[in-house]
């Protein structure tokens, strides 16, 4: 089956770094964009940062000049690297992945099961 699946999550504390990867793996075809997602505890999920199969970028206000998004085509992999970490960075991060399965030829928005990123002293 096609699955991504998140490692890298742990306890940080504050401004210390920590960088998270997502790896796609099954009979996929194609993947298109690939992003990043957080949600906090009593918030709403929200789009970190995202990355195109060209290498474009983008990042949410909050993130930038702190978040560096990256993927490797050839091993299907997604990387967040986080620096200057804060408390309210705090939240469950979720990998996307914008597939094309293979069997079907259509396109599969695919999510990871999460890794748990604390920051905190």
């Amino acid at each position: 089956q096609v699955q991504v699946v998140e490692s890298g999550g742990g306890l940080v504390q504050p401004g210390g770094s920590l960088r998270l990867s997502c790896a796609a793996s099954g009979s996929i075809f194609s993947i298109g964009t690939m992003s990043w997602y957080r949600q906090a505890l009593g918030k709403e999920r929200e789009l970190v940062a995202s990355i195109t199969r060209d290498g474009r970028t983008s990042a949410a206000d909050s993130v930038k000049g702190r978040f560096t998004i990256s993927r490797d085509n050839a091993k299907n992999t997604v990387s967040l690297q986080m620096n200057s970490l804060k408390p309210e960075d705090t939240a469950v991060y979720y990998c996307n992945a914008q597939t094309v399965v293979r069997m079907t030829m259509t396109v599969v928005s695919l999510w990871g099961q999460g890794t748990l990123v604390t920051v905190s002293s």
